[in-house]
């Protein structure tokens, strides 16, 4: 009897909550606005940004930079909606030097930019806040008013550069 009842406490050790599977917790749903500027802006860089950076986002080695967790692309918003608006050409990533020139794609409605870019900021692993037209659209006036030259808000020295 007493060899039952210490392999029922056994048992029961093993079925408590710490020995139990855990489920993954549910991935969080964007919001109908979100989820519909992804799909868009998917489209979008199908057609702009895959034959450069590539569908997996990994760009090609020394010409075009990846889109993949990189401080451009998870960080300064402003500064990827001027690049987008501006173009940019001769920029370290990670250390390393990329050569490629991105044209200015400036013909892009500012709809059609914050969906691309929020696509690119909320996939190839990145997890970053969406990007709305009204920011782009402040951004383009910005740009508009001080000429395609425009040198970008953060100042000298951050690599940035207006082609």
């Amino acid at each position: 009897m007493k060899q039952f009842l210490a392999l029922v406490l056994v048992l029961a050790g093993l079925s408590s909550p710490v020995f139990a599977q855990k489920k993954p917790l549910p991935k969080a749903k964007p919001s109908p606005a979100v989820a519909a500027s992804l799909v868009r802006g998917k489209a979008l860089y199908a057609q702009h940004c895959l034959s450069c950076h590539q569908a997996d986002g990994t760009g090609v080695e020394g010409l075009h930079p990846p889109l993949i967790i990189t401080n451009e692309v998870l960080g300064d918003r402003p500064k990827m909606v001027l690049a987008v608006l501006m173009g940019m050409q001769h920029r370290d990533i990670k250390g390393k030097p990329y050569s490629g020139a991105m044209p200015p794609m400036d013909f892009l409605t500012d709809q059609q930019i914050a969906d691309v870019l929020t696509y690119v900021r909320q996939n190839f692993g990145n997890k970053a806040t969406a990007v709305n037209a009204a920011e782009v659209t402040s951004l383009r006036k910005v740009v508009y008013l001080k000429g395609t030259r425009y040198n970008h808000p953060a100042g000298p020295g951050d690599g940035w550069q207006a082609p």
